[in-house]
Parts: structure tokens; C-alpha cells; sequence
């Protein structure tokens, strides 16, 4: 999780230094800095990072932006999730890529977005409390795929960070999503939840330890430093996470 402008991107960079292939489901549109560090710190693993931007398009109107046509990205996605294939671009299942591959989702929060435009388009009924049911709906049977048993690939999921009001009177921070309803039920799909912040010396850093209103996950915590720079930071989690394929060096850590 991460306020727009922390690295959530561009820090993918040590991953692709560190041997891994990303396969990049871009719905935010915004893969230009991940593009430039790459071809700036390994410019020889560029080729290992495939990607598809899939945004539904809008045009102005008199009632304001107005999508055109049917919306399609979050069918799309879906389409994706199961077979990553398009164009003349055959990957196969997603769930059968192996410790190697990378699946990266960027972001949850533009996700959910197109999930609503969907389910609104086919909702018949004036009342949008129904539309909002369903996208909630489709964006937590996405996160039970990726969590199921069957998903033998790497995933990371990006996501801007919401605050909501908890029923305990306290402000907490969560991904953002379709609603606040289910903003604190995303985090349950995943060990591992990181927090990308820019610190008052203005150096981007990855947190792995809760702070006074976001909650983390850390299964290793007494392996994981509490923070890492944000150049090396990803491809220090994972090699603390999970042993290293084969074909992975894993990235000694500045200090």
C-alpha cells in the first residue's frame, strides 16, 4: 500500500534486477517510471517485463466523462487472470507461471474502479447501493483466486491507501477499493503487507512493521528488517520470504 508518488511502481525495478519476470496487469496507466529505472539499473532484463494496460475509455460530455462503449477492462482483467493471452501474446494460465514469474496487479484501487463501471453498466436499478454490492462482489472473488491453493505464481498487489473510520473509534488506513465496506477485508488474502512512504528527508522507504494507523503483515519477523530502501526493498522481502528460483540472484541490500 502506498499514497500516490511512494515508488509502489518504479520499486519493481529490483525485482526485475534480481532475475524476476513481472507480468504486469496495468490499470492505473502508469508504468513510465517502472520503464525508465529499468532501462536505467539492468537494461539487459528489460525484455523479462510484459505488461497489458487495460483502461476503459472515456470522453467528455454534458453530464460530464462518459465511458464509451461497454465497459471491458475488468472483464478483461478476468480474462487475464485465467489465460494470459492477447494479440498474438500466449502465456498461458497465470496460476501455473511458477516461483520465476511475477504477477502484478497495479493497482487495486483503479481495479475497483472498473469493476464498478461493469457491474453499473448492466444494473438496471436506479438504486446504486446494488451496483456497489456487486463490484464488492467481483473484486473479493478476484482476491480468492489469487489466494487459492491452486496459484502457484508470485503476486503483488498495488493499492492506494483509504482511511475509515473503525468501530472502535480509531482512524486506520486500508487498501482502497469498491466502498469502505470491504477496504478491511483485503488485507486477509495475503501474508505480506507493506507499507510505501516517502519519510520527512523525502527517501522513499518500505515499512514491513505496523505504524499508529496503518496495520502490516510480516510473516518473518524476526528475519525482516523493519524498513528497506525502496531501491532494493522488494527484492529484500522476497529473498527473506521465499527461497530464490534458480535462476534468481537475489540483491545485496545497500546500506
Amino acid at each position: 500500500m502506498g499514497n500516490p508518488g511512494t515508488g509502489k511502481t518504479g520499486g519493481l525495478t529490483s525485482l526485475v534486477a534480481a532475475g524476476y519476470k513481472l507480468r504486469i496487469l496495468d490499470l492505473d496507466n502508469g508504468l513510465d517510471s517502472l520503464k525508465n529505472y529499468v532501462l536505467k539499473e539492468c537494461p539487459d532484463k528489460i525484455a523479462n517485463i510484459e505488461y497489458r494496460t487495460l483502461r476503459d475509455k472515456r470522453k467528455s460530455s454534458a453530464i460530464g466523462p462518459q465511458i464509451i462503449g461497454q465497459p471491458k477492462a475488468f472483464i478483461d482483467t478476468l480474462k487475464m487472470l485465467d489465460r494470459w493471452k492477447y494479440d498474438d501474446i500466449d502465456l498461458g494460465p497465470p496460476a501455473e507461471w511458477g516461483p520465476d514469474c511475477i504477477l502484478v496487479i497495479d493497482t487495486l484501487t483503479f481495479l475497483s474502479d472498473a469493476a464498478w463501471s461493469f457491474y453499473d453498466s448492466i444494473n438496471a436499478n436506479p438504486d446504486k447501493r446494488s451496483t456497489f454490492f456487486e463490484a464488492q462482489k467481483g473484486i473479493l472473488a478476484v482476491l480468492a483466486q489469487l489466494n487459492s491453493d491452486h496459484f502457484e505464481t508470485n503476486v503483488i498487489l498495488n493499492s492506494h491507501i483509504v482511511f475509515v473510520d473503525t468501530d472502535d473509534g480509531k482512524t486506520k488506513g486500508f487498501p482502497s477499493t469498491v466502498g469502505k465496506a470491504i477496504a478491511s477485508k483485503v488485507n486477509a488474502y495475503f501474508n505480506t503487507v507493506a507499507l510505501f512512504e516517502t519519510n520527512a528527508g523525502g527517501k522513499r522507504r518500505i515499512k514491513t512493521v505496523p505504524t499508529r494507523t496503518i496495520d502490516l503483515k510480516n510473516p518473518k519477523p524476526f528475519d525482516m528488517a523493519e524498513e528497506y530502501p525502496i531501491e532494493t526493498g522488494l527484492a529484500d522481502i522476497f529473498a527473506v520470504l521465499r527461497a530464490q528460483p534458480a535462476k534468481v540472484t537475489p540483491l545485496k541490500r545497500k546500506a
